[in-house]
């Protein structure tokens, strides 16, 4: 069988970067929720866990699929499963939901951490493959195992850093910085894994019609979806002002029980310099 020729980036750089905007959206949003569910209690702790993962598994997933819109192949038309892809989705939110609550309720320590890390970059890695398995395209696919399993353990290693980032430290900036490695991992591991791929072609290399549609009849009705809840997301972290602005907890019990000095005194301060009149020994 002969190779096809492949191109994943059709659009130029358009879907790449739209693509990394929306996994690092999805890794703020994210990663500021568990964050912020660290500090809150029994409803609204699950509440801020649900909405993190699922920002999270929602921007993972519409990052594929929007890169996946400007990949091509000379010889063969691309087409999609809607199940398949729709299963992609479940996957995405679901795995990646059961690590940020296990960090979640177990804390930032170095298990929870590691334990987290692993099943949102599975999460990532299995989302990733399985949309590539609801694709339709030449006669069939084959990938190089090495880079499959680079691909993998780009996933893991980043994932565990951005949550190691966002835990550890408290704060906007921190949340950003934890974004940015997440939307740079996801993309370095959508690539990683399509430069795994091989397409290969039958006699006559002629088109596939293996059923399904095609991307633009698929994926852009399917992305409208979870681009709103992004937003809707979005707008729930910017209407909460201890997200947004750093207003402290002055409950100790709701403080998070290790790392970060929060940990430490019960309430963690905003970086302003204390004035004279709260200085021991002055009036």
């Amino acid at each position: 069988m002969a190779s096809a020729t492949v191109d994943g980036f059709s659009q130029g750089l358009v879907t790449p970067v739209a693509g990394f905007l929306v996994a690092w959206l999805g890794g703020a949003l994210g990663l500021r929720c568990t964050n912020r569910s660290m500090h809150s209690k029994g409803v609204a702790k699950a509440g801020w866990l649900a909405l993190g993962s699922t920002s999270i598994g929602v921007g993972i997933w519409t990052m594929h699929f929007i890169a996946m819109l400007g990949f091509s192949v000379a010889e063969s038309s691309v087409t999609y499963d809607g199940t398949l892809t729709a299963a992609s989705l479940v996957v995405a939110v679901v795995v990646v939901g059961i690590g940020i609550f296990a960090v979640g309720y177990l804390g930032a320590r170095r298990p929870a951490l590691l334990t987290a890390g692993l099943l949102m970059g599975l999460g990532i890695a299995g989302m990733h493959y399985l949309g590539m398995a609801a694709m339709h395209v030449g006669s069939g696919v084959s990938y190089s195992v090495p880079l499959v399993v680079l691909s993998v353990v780009i996933a893991v290693v980043a994932a565990t850093a951005a949550l190691w980032s966002a835990m550890s430290a408290y704060g906007f900036r921190a949340s950003l910085r934890a974004s940015l490695i997440f939307g740079v991992a996801v993309a370095a591991m959508h690539y990683t894994g399509m430069a795994a791929l091989n397409v290969e072609l039958g006699e006559g290399h002629g088109s596939h019609d293996g059923g399904g549609m095609t991307g633009t009849e698929l994926l852009v009705p399917m992305l409208l979806g979870p681009a709103v809840f992004l937003v809707v997301a979005a707008a729930v972290v910017m209407f909460d002002p201890v997200l947004m602005l750093g207003e402290e907890w002055e409950d100790p019990d709701t403080a998070p029980s290790s790392g970060g000095p929060a940990g430490r005194t019960g309430r963690r301060t905003t970086g302003r310099r204390t004035s004279g009149r709260q200085r021991v020994g002055r009036p």
